[in-house]
């Protein structure tokens, strides 16, 4: 019981004053505002949010804290991500618990690292959280190159650099897992565990940003 109510405290912490349906808006910071542009986001497989992918060649500003905070929470609390935690949750039965436990520790696992990742440390190291579509050449080599956003990614002034704020925030977010896990996971291999789990995540969102286009295509190429 007490994992359950630290998870939900957790995330109802980094959703206090946050409301997804509040915010309408698209990738890009449009004019160095706090205030994203007003357009919906392209959805992936028209269900998964994604608030953060750039195209190639695309205009970009420098991104304020506000709007990495505002696009991480509409990608984290968007009303398509509580039923596809629970079913990820379900597929996973290897977990000890009851459903209701092991899904308040999975949101918070997402939760907790998507704000990391995505927000807390991008604005403390000066990094950019977003995704830069490649969008040309091979498939193998668009694959490897999304892959490798894990590890480099651009400062705000839009100079390559090593992707701390993805490596350690998930490393910080596995954690601060410990907080509301069991005592079992509660360790150096639970925390590596939930920091390699989530990396892989994120890769696989990688991936799903950089050839979603090319999969709407051939689902509807008349729209194209």
């Amino acid at each position: 019981m007490r994992i359950h109510c630290t998870a939900v405290v957790i995330v109802l912490a980094l959703s206090n004053h946050v409301n997804a349906q509040d915010f309408i808006a698209d990738g890009l910071h449009q004019d160095g505002t706090d205030v994203p542009a007003a357009r919906a986001p392209e959805r992936v497989f028209g269900i998964l949010p994604n608030y953060t992918t750039v195209e190639r060649d695309a205009t970009v500003s420098p991104l304020s804290r506000r709007w990495m905070l505002e696009a991480t929470a509409k990608n984290t609390f968007d009303p398509y991500v509580f039923p596809l935690v629970g079913v990820t949750t379900a597929l996973g039965r290897g977990r000890s618990g009851t459903f209701a436990t092991r899904y308040a520790t999975a949101f918070a696992d997402n939760a907790v690292g998507n704000f990391m990742t995505s927000a807390l440390l991008p604005s403390m190291l000066n990094q950019d959280p977003r995704y830069y579509r490649r969008g040309t050449g091979g498939t193998t080599r668009r694959t490897l190159y999304a892959v490798s956003r894990i590890g480099v990614t651009r400062s705000s002034a839009g100079r390559p650099q090593f992707n701390c704020s993805e490596v350690l925030g998930n490393l910080a977010a596995g954690a601060i897992a410990n907080v509301y896990y069991r005592d079992s996971a509660q360790s150096l291999t639970g925390t590596l565990s939930r920091w390699g789990t989530q990396v892989l995540w994120d890769a696989v969102s990688n991936e799903l940003k950089e050839f979603w286009p090319d999969i709407r295509h051939h689902l509807r190429p008349a729209t194209r």
